[in-house]
């Protein structure tokens, strides 16, 4: 990475910091509406893979929900959002760049996932309450295997998914042109969905509206899965990606 790259990450560190120091409310803010954001592309994603799944097609259904899950990182680069698996790879560059403290970075963290949970649960009702679009035998016939996945793969499924997520988020802060920022986060997170990788604020969502429609779901089963990912999310984000890219800076 250039020197003008290392400042834009480092510096979008120490303003995330700052903000949330400074005007707590209007942080906590972008936070739910990156789970807003979230939930849109989570409701969309799974409306198409629905529509194709009823026309016996789950082939288009699974590809065409990754592509427009994108929206998501696509309306938090260009509207703004507060997202913490993103956060996971910012919050970290700017620590291992010392611009920022460990201790502020977990805060950022903290309060971005706490914001972000707010913001799934909230759309995430409203979905529901609109009678989830028709989707409840959907959910009903994925969500038992997603909670059944074997502790290890989920957990590696969640450091993989976050390695794809913060690549579409460095693009998003590092290139200049809207065309280029739009085609290579679309190609970022809809590689992670369409590989059935793990996001624990999508899983936030997902989770919502499965309890909500779906009888019979564990509650114990859905906190050992959002542990696990929100783990390998932060590892993918802050380790995978974030420590790598500062030793390439630190070595030029």
């Amino acid at each position: 990475m250039n020197f003008e790259d290392v400042q834009k990450l480092s510096g979008a560190a120490a303003a995330k910091a700052k903000l949330l120091k400074n005007d707590f409310g209007k942080y906590f803010m972008r936070a739910i509406m990156a789970g807003f954001f979230i939930v849109v592309a989570m409701i969309f994603s799974n409306v198409v893979g629905n529509i194709f799944s009823a026309a016996e097609e789950p082939v288009w259904g699974k590809f065409l929900g990754a592509v427009v899950f994108a929206i998501a990182v696509l309306l938090i680069s260009l509207v703004g959002g507060e997202l913490f698996t993103g956060n996971n790879l910012v919050m970290a560059f700017g620590a291992y760049d010392k611009k920022v403290s460990w201790k502020d970075a977990g805060k950022v963290w903290f309060i971005s996932y706490i914001g972000n949970f707010v913001g799934c649960v909230i759309l995430s009702l409203i979905f529901v309450w609109a009678g989830a679009a028709g989707t409840k035998d959907y959910f009903a016939g994925f969500i038992g295997a997603k909670l059944s996945i074997p502790v290890n793969e989920m957990f590696f499924r969640a450091v993989l998914c976050n390695f794809f997520v913060c690549l579409g988020v460095l693009c998003g802060i590092k290139l200049k042109s809207e065309a280029a920022k739009i085609l290579m986060i679309i190609m970022c997170i809809s590689g992670f969905v369409v590989s059935g990788f793990e996001h624990c604020i999508a899983n936030m969502g997902i989770f919502t509206v499965a309890a909500c429609v779906v009888p019979g779901i564990s509650l114990t089963a859905m906190l050992k899965s959002m542990l696990v990912v929100t783990i390998g999310n932060m590892i993918g984000g802050a380790v995978l990606l974030a420590w790598p890219l500062k030793r390439m800076s630190a070595d030029q």
